[in-house]
C-alpha cells in the first residue's frame, strides 16, 4: 500500500496514541476533514468525489439493462469494482485487480447490499428476463489512508445522485421515454472503520497509522443505528469489550458523517 515506515516511527506513533493524541494532532476519535462533491462525471448516471484528508476517491455509476440472477428473478443487479489508479501511490501498479482493490470493492458492496440500500425490486423490468444493472466503479485517485470509509461514502453519495431513464414495455419491448427518475433507495448506510493500535481504538487511520494497526473492524450502519455489515481485517484481535466500544464509536461517527450526505 505504501512505503514502509521505520520501527522508530512506528513506536513514536504508538506511544503518542497512549497519550490520547495522534501525530497530526487529532484525538483518537477524530476524522480528518472531508468534503463530498456530487455530479462530477457528466456522462455517468451518477457520480461523486470524496476528499478525506489527502485521500481522494471518485465513484461513477452506470445503469444498463441485463438479466437477473436465477435466484432473484424479480430484482435488479448491483456490481461494485475498485481500481487503484497508479498515480494515487508509488506502490500502485497497472494490471489486474490486486488483493487491496478486491477487498475494497467487496467491503463497499457488502455495506450497500446488506443494508438493502437500493430497492432492487423496483429495478425489475420483466421478471426472470430483464432488469436494470447498476455498476458502481470506484477509482482511488490519491491514497493517504482509510480507503474503505472514503470509498463507501463516495459510493453512497454517487448512488443518491443517480438518475435512471423512464421506460415502458410496449409489445414486449423496452421503450425508453423522455426524462429521468431517481434511483430507488431504501436506506443510506454509512461505513466506519475502527483500527486497533496496542489497546487503543482509533477512527480514520492515516497512511502511516495503517502500517501500525494490529486489527481493523469495518461496520456499515443504517439510519436506525443498526449494523448491517461487518468485516474484520488484519491478523490482530478485538476483545469482547473492545467490540462493544468499537460498535458504539462506529454508530456515533456514522451519525456525524450522515449529516454531510446530500439527500
Amino acid at each position: 500500500m505504501s512505503s514502509p515506515i521505520t520501527k522508530v516511527r512506528q513506536r513514536q506513533i504508538a506511544q503518542t496514541m497512549e497519550t490520547g493524541k495522534r501525530m497530526d494532532g487529532r484525538t483518537l476519535t477524530d476524522y480528518r476533514e472531508f468534503t463530498i462533491e456530487q455530479g462530477v462525471i457528466e456522462k455517468a448516471e451518477g457520480s461523486a468525489r470524496v476528499f478525506l484528508g489527502k485521500t481522494q476517491i471518485l465513484v461513477g455509476i452506470k445503469v444498463e439493462t441485463g438479466e437477473p440472477f436465477p435466484d432473484t428473478p424479480n430484482e435488479g443487479v448491483m456490481t461494485v469494482n475498485a481500481e487503484l489508479v497508479p498515480l494515487a501511490s508509488p506502490t500502485y501498479e497497472t494490471g489486474p485487480p490486486d488483493e487491496t482493490s478486491i477487498e475494497l470493492a467487496r467491503i463497499v458492496d457488502r455495506g450497500i447490499r446488506e443494508s438493502k440500500a437500493i430497492d432492487t425490486e423496483k429495478l425489475c423490468i420483466e421478471p426472470g428476463k430483464k432488469v436494470f444493472v447498476v455498476f458502481v466503479d470506484i477509482y482511488v485517485l490519491n491514497y493517504d489512508g482509510n480507503l474503505i470509509d472514503a470509498a463507501a461514502l463516495a459510493a453512497m453519495s454517487a448512488l443518491m445522485n443517480t438518475k435512471m431513464p423512464n421506460y415502458e414495455i410496449k409489445d414486449g419491448e423496452l421503450k425508453l421515454k423522455q426524462g429521468y427518475t431517481q434511483l430507488p433507495m431504501k436506506s443510506h448506510p454509512v461505513t466506519v472503520t475502527i483500527g486497533k493500535i496496542g489497546e487503543k481504538l482509533i477512527v480514520d487511520a492515516a497512511m502511516e497509522e495503517e502500517q501500525v494497526i494490529d486489527a481493523r473492524l469495518t461496520m456499515a450502519i443504517n439510519e436506525e443505528g443498526n449494523i448491517c455489515a461487518i468485516q474484520k481485517g488484519l491478523s490482530g484481535y478485538f476483545t469482547p469489550q473492545q467490540l462493544i466500544e468499537a460498535s458504539k464509536l462506529a454508530r456515533e461517527k456514522a451519525d456525524e458523517q450522515r449529516k454531510k450526505l446530500k439527500w
